[in-house]
């Protein structure tokens, strides 16, 4: 059930059109979307968190966006309550 819906998830953020991010932006968004499949909200905060999460983080970042999220409390602080995931 978790692959079904990571998969699903992942297939939605392909197709949604994230025009502005470049084919690492993408990498790292999609695994955020599927490091996150069991969070307990709808697939598009999911994706809208990723992505602001991403934005905040420099292109010259290695870590994934769920590791750098671990030592930002702020940003992370702040895209929840952007993407309409108050934790």
């Amino acid at each position: 059930m978790k692959l079904t819906t990571a998969l699903l998830i992942v297939g939605s953020v392909l197709t949604s059109g994230v025009v502005y991010a470049n084919a690492d932006d993408t990498k790292w968004i999609n695994q955020c979307v599927v490091d996150n499949a069991d969070a307990k909200v709808s697939a598009e905060v999911v994706k809208k968190y990723c992505e602001c999460m991403n934005n905040k983080m420099s292109e010259n970042d290695a870590q994934s966006i769920t590791k750098w999220e671990k030592t930002h409390p702020v940003e992370e602080k702040e895209c929840d309550k952007a993407s309409g995931w108050d934790k």
